[in-house]
């Protein structure tokens, strides 16, 4: 059991660091902080290089906690805020499958994260190495309950993007 959640958290840990290197470096296809904060904004979120930096660092770090299995409830907490607000805000409206662009991809790395906060890191982690043990469902509620807080106070300052200008009858005609 702990090598498959080794894997596990091994395997969610980097993909979630790796996307927040995307978004802070520009590595591996990323756009970096720049790009990212100017697609933020269009999503609302204000302003948008310095959401972006908070999106990248929680990203990253809370992968590479995961990763290392250290902390894990606090990064899974973190893993699912930062996905939660993703599957919301940039992908819910385009339905549920990744290739559309919806919501598959940061709902799975969410679930994936809060799953590890209720079996814990298992015993290859540095959590195990320290002789901490948080994990069972108190745990994972508890990470539940915080990832999702703070998932709900990010939208809720989120501000709603202007309607973008739609041509009319008179600037189609020219008049």
């Amino acid at each position: 059991m702990s090598i498959g959640i080794l894997i596990l958290r091994l395997v969610v840990g980097l993909t979630l660091a790796a996307h927040g290197a995307q978004t802070l470096f520009g590595w591996f296809g990323g756009y970096g902080l720049t790009a990212t904060g100017g697609f933020l904004e269009q999503l609302g979120f204000v302003p948008g290089r310095r959401n972006a930096l908070r999106a990248g660092l929680a990203e990253t770090g809370a992968g590479l906690l995961l990763a290392l299995g250290l902390l894990t409830p606090v990064a899974a907490a973190v893993a699912l805020a930062v996905m939660v607000v993703a599957g919301v805000s940039a992908h819910a409206s385009k339905g549920f499958f990744a290739h559309n662009g919806g919501y598959e991809y940061t709902l799975i790395l969410g679930i994936a994260a809060l799953s590890i906060a209720f079996t814990g890191p298992g015993s290859l982690s540095l959590d195990a190495l320290l002789g901490v043990r948080d994990a069972g469902a108190r745990w994972g509620l508890a990470a539940l309950a915080v990832g999702l807080a703070g998932a709900g106070l990010q939208l809720a300052r989120r501000q709603r993007p202007a309607p973008s200008p739609t041509a009319t009858a008179e600037t189609v005609s020219g008049d």
